[in-house]
């Protein structure tokens, strides 16, 4: 579970550009929530996850997960907890290697390196197979450099990497936006299915109003650092986009666009 507590956070503090963007917020995701987040641009979706993840500091309020406080917890430890998923492909591989590099990279998440050789070939069967899951042939390519495949290839395998070690939370940071509609559909059927399998408590922030509606047990409108919807389970089943569209317009209105 994951417990975010009177967060406070300002961007430019103390200079005439000052703002605030959360404000005593508080948030709970309880375990194997998967939790679509929406809102327009500077709501605090991005922002959110940041700070969940260690990205950026707080300025005042506390973080916990399953009642640890991590609040001042450096990102690198946070990570061995959290996989997440960007949304540019290329920052959740490394171009310059083959993909049977990679998989070895993300394979050994938050355990000691020592002197030993990166790739581990008794490792080679199992990766084959996790990439094999992914329907795409990668297992074919292992040698090829992932630099050379496609978005929603190096997408896909980004969002394999990511849960390849025991994580508790999986972070997804509108990891669709760059990819084609089919390519997209692909990934989130995926990212579906790998949610389900390892039941991982998720937050996904998404532009795609359908995918958060289609997709989750639990929906999140953000707007100027608060939650204006919030449902989940049976209340978000009996959503429909055209709800999620009004309330946007209703946003839009305030706003003066």
């Amino acid at each position: 579970m994951i417990e975010l507590k009177n967060i406070n956070k300002y961007y430019n503090h103390g200079t005439v550009n000052e703002m605030c963007l959360f404000h005593n917020f508080g948030l709970t995701i309880k375990d194997q929530q998967f939790v679509s987040v929406v809102g327009s641009n500077g709501s605090g979706k991005t922002s959110l996850l940041n700070l969940i993840c260690g990205s950026i500091p707080l300025d005042s309020g506390s973080i916990l997960i399953n009642g640890t406080d991590i609040t001042n917890m450096p990102e690198y430890r946070r990570q061995r907890r959290i996989g997440r998923v960007y949304q540019n492909p290329a920052m959740g591989t490394c171009p310059n290697m083959t993909i049977l590099e990679n998989m070895a990279l993300a394979d050994t998440k938050g355990k000691p390196f020592n002197l030993l050789p990166g790739t581990n070939k008794q490792r080679i069967g199992y990766y084959k197979e996790q990439l094999h899951t992914l329907g795409l042939g990668l297992e074919d390519k292992l040698h090829v450099k992932v630099g050379v495949l496609s978005g929603g290839q190096r997408q896909a395998m980004a969002l394999l990497m990511s849960t390849m070690t025991p994580i508790e939370f999986l972070i997804l940071d509108e990891h669709t936006a760059a990819l084609d509609p089919k390519t997209a559909e692909i990934i989130m059927q995926l990212t579906d299915k790998i949610v389900k399998e390892k039941q991982l408590t998720t937050i996904m922030v998404t532009h795609n109003l359908r995918y958060a509606v289609d997709y989750g047990n639990r929906l999140l409108m953000m707007h100027q650092g608060n939650a204006v919807v919030d449902c989940a389970d049976e209340e978000k089943n009996g959503l429909d986009i055209n709800f999620i569209l009004e309330k946007f317009n209703e946003i839009s209105v305030e706003c003066g666009n």
